[in-house]
């Protein structure tokens, strides 16, 4: 199949949406700023073949895509341990919800809300990880140097008070070990990471190769069993309380972050990423996955 021209013909319908609904997260200053009217989408297939239209190559935070990776790490070091202080079921409530952690004792229903990815990450510096380590990771997945935005990582750290709230209700659990400061400075340089459409649909590729290296085939980034859990969970919670819907109209794997990019799987055949900065009520890009939906409709690809 030949994606060049359905890429640009979704970039061709989008286009003339930016900026009518939706809105950045303004929540973080740095987030605030950036302008609504961009939209970028880029794919890479198990054989190489690429493909990308509008604003692909322009740099975004990744944000909760990042969740995305750290797990990958945690679960490829501890395998089935993980789960001992985190749960796979879908939220149905907001990313970050303290009242759903209270109720259940500590313990985040997954890794993809809030609370859960602050758990990966004190069992990430639990392993010796620290932040050079992660951004090692990401840029040999992407095949590029990756770096930290500094700006949002400060931006975070000055407004994460909920964030904060999490850990340190999770502390009080004891389900986490590590100094609640050094857990949230880790996730927060995480959501900081700057990357763009065709960075992150390359680094995203061990999801549709069995968990083999997305660039060169190394079977060293997750096991095939690992891979397919990861794109399970996707599929049942990477879109934060909207993932019934997601998976009702697109039908893939996909995991959101409120920078404005999804990154989506479709096994065996490839990985993509889309980004527009405004999103819906869930925090999701709002023509971010009107553009996945166009995706899923033009080519046929679905995991039903």
């Amino acid at each position: 199949m030949n994606f060049q021209p359905i890429l640009d013909s979704i970039d061709a319908e989008i286009r003339p949406l930016l900026g009518r609904g939706g809105q950045v997260a303004n929540y973080i200053p740095a987030l605030a700023r950036v302008p609504a009217e961009r939209f970028g989408i880029a794919l890479r297939t198990c054989d190489g073949q690429e493909a990308r239209a509008g604003d692909a190559e322009t740099p975004f935070s990744i944000q909760s895509i990042s969740k995305l990776f750290t797990l990958t790490r945690a679960m490829r070091r501890m395998g089935d341990a993980l789960w001992e202080r985190i749960g796979r079921e879908p939220s149905g409530n907001p990313f970050n919800s303290l009242v759903q952690l209270e109720a259940e004792q500590g313990k985040p229903r997954n890794p993809f809300i809030n609370a859960g990815a602050i758990a990966v990450a004190d069992r990430l510096l639990s392993l010796g990880d620290r932040k050079a380590d992660l951004l090692a990771f990401m840029s040999e997945l992407s095949g590029e140097p990756i770096a930290f935005d500094d700006e949002v990582a400060a931006s975070e750290a000055a407004t994460g008070y909920r964030n904060l709230a999490l850990a340190n209700f999770m502390k009080s659990f004891g389900k986490i070990d590590n100094d609640v400061a050094a857990v949230v400075d880790l996730y927060f340089h995480q959501c900081a990471i700057r990357m763009n459409c065709v960075q992150l649909a390359h680094a995203a590729g061990f999801l549709c190769r069995d968990g083999a290296h997305p660039l060169d085939g190394r079977p060293e980034v997750a096991s095939a069993r690992q891979a397919r859990r990861i794109n399970a969970l996707m599929l049942t919670c990477g879109t934060y309380d909207a993932a019934g819907d997601v998976a009702f109209s697109i039908g893939l794997p996909c995991k959101s972050g409120v920078g404005g990019g999804i990154v989506a799987v479709v096994p065996d055949k490839l990985s993509l990423c889309v980004w527009s900065p405004a999103l819906d009520h869930s925090g999701n890009s709002l023509l971010g996955l009107k553009a996945l939906e166009l995706f899923a409709g033009r080519t046929g690809l679905s995991i039903f």
